[in-house]
């Protein structure tokens, strides 16, 4: 029996939206992560990129639960000495929601070229509005 090994010019790629109202964080990130390696389809392939594209709307409206908002922390470093600098989660969902998204998705996805180019493939928006119409996404609802 041969071992079935997708190739990256003849995989269909669909387009999703997922609405963030409500989801929590990491349970949105780690489900569209998924969606966008191509894991939910049986071509699932590790090295190649097989994943769908993937809207996400009202990312201002995501939730983290417990103690979260305050206790958890983003790091970023400046690149000076001593530039380490850190903002809450409550401060970063006010300011960038979409980027506070696109991070949590970004770390579930694999290290290096094949994961940054299947990042290129995720679009996040604050409201509920989005640019993709002519591409007729469908609806997804994540558990």
């Amino acid at each position: 029996m041969k071992t079935y090994m997708a190739k990256g010019e003849s995989v269909e790629r669909k387009w999703y939206v997922v609405d963030a109202d409500g989801m929590v964080l990491g349970r949105l990130a780690s489900q569209v992560a998924a969606i966008l390696r191509g894991k939910n389809k049986p071509i699932y392939t590790p090295h190649v990129d097989t994943g769908d594209h993937v809207i996400i709307i009202n990312a201002e409206k995501v939730v983290l639960t417990g103690n979260k908002l305050e206790d958890k922390k983003y790091y970023h470093h400046t690149g000076y000495p001593g530039g380490l600098k850190e903002t809450s989660y409550r401060e970063l969902l006010e300011k960038k929601p979409e980027f506070a998204v696109y991070e949590a998705i970004r770390r579930m996805m694999p290290k290096g070229p094949l994961g940054r180019k299947m990042l290129t493939k995720v679009r996040i928006y604050r409201g509920s509005e989005h640019k993709q119409q002519a591409q007729t996404p469908e609806v997804l609802v994540l558990k």
